[in-house]
């Protein structure tokens, strides 16, 4: 078990959303996703596995499967195995998620 302050994670990049590892075992991963505003993540799918957005800081618009919802500070967007997900940050100020994915994709099989 390891211990870390997800506020001194942040990151920013401005031409891309930041993905940050937080850690990851064979069994999930858990990163913080860093977003300014009109950046995105498209919708995409994982066959096998389950993914998180949580929102700590902004606003933002989650798709999950054919839904879209803008979400803010301690929401949740979730989606199913093989279920299409994705955000944008459609705000005008940063957005910051804690992301986790089970099980692992990139985990060695």
């Amino acid at each position: 078990m390891g211990f870390l302050d997800v506020r001194e994670r942040r990151s920013f990049q401005p031409d891309k959303l930041a993905k940050l590892n937080l850690f990851e075992t064979a069994q999930m991963f858990c990163d913080v996703y860093c977003l300014e505003p009109g950046q995105a993540q498209k919708p995409h799918a994982h066959v096998g596995a389950t993914k998180f957005y949580f929102v700590l800081e902004g606003r933002g618009t989650f798709t999950v499967g054919e839904e879209r919802r803008e979400l803010g500070p301690a929401e949740l967007a979730w989606s199913a195995p093989g279920e299409s997900h994705g955000v944008e940050n459609t705000s005008n100020a940063r957005l910051v998620l804690l992301v986790a994915m089970a099980p692992n994709p990139n985990a060695a099989k």
